[in-house]
């Protein structure tokens, strides 16, 4: 065999394990970042989960009319610019974002149209 012979099949040799390492180091990061990903999904889910007792968006004509009284009798000038309700152990909740002449304002009543202090709501929530 021949220097120059010699010199290509150490050449071809050194390609080859070169060629091989970059593929284990790639295998290595596609892998982290698939167990990366799969912890933030978890993550998401258990979010998810504690998500339920949260309320949900309806529609302001949704309101119950004893919640629409209530907050017409107390805020006349009140305009509804976001409705919210929660079900919890069949118990409705309703809260309520106004605007008073600029001013932002959420209120909390349930479905009879009795007021319910935010505090009250929080540690329900607890």
């Amino acid at each position: 065999m021949t220097y120059h012979e010699t010199f290509i099949n150490l050449k071809s040799t050194t390609m080859k394990k070169l060629g091989l390492t970059l593929v284990a180091v790639g295998l290595f990061f596609a892998t982290t970042q698939a167990q990366v990903v799969g912890e933030v999904q978890s993550e998401v889910e258990v979010e998810v989960a504690d998500a339920g007792n949260e309320f949900e968006t309806i529609e302001i004509t949704a309101l119950p009319e004893a919640v629409n009284t209530a907050i017409t009798t107390e805020f006349p000038e009140a305009l509804t610019t976001e409705a919210f309700v929660k079900n919890e152990d069949e118990v409705l909740t309703y809260k309520v974002k106004l605007n008073i002449e600029g001013i932002e304002k959420e209120v909390y009543l349930d479905a009879e149209g009795n007021w319910i202090d935010k505090e009250e709501v929080k540690e329900e929530d607890n």
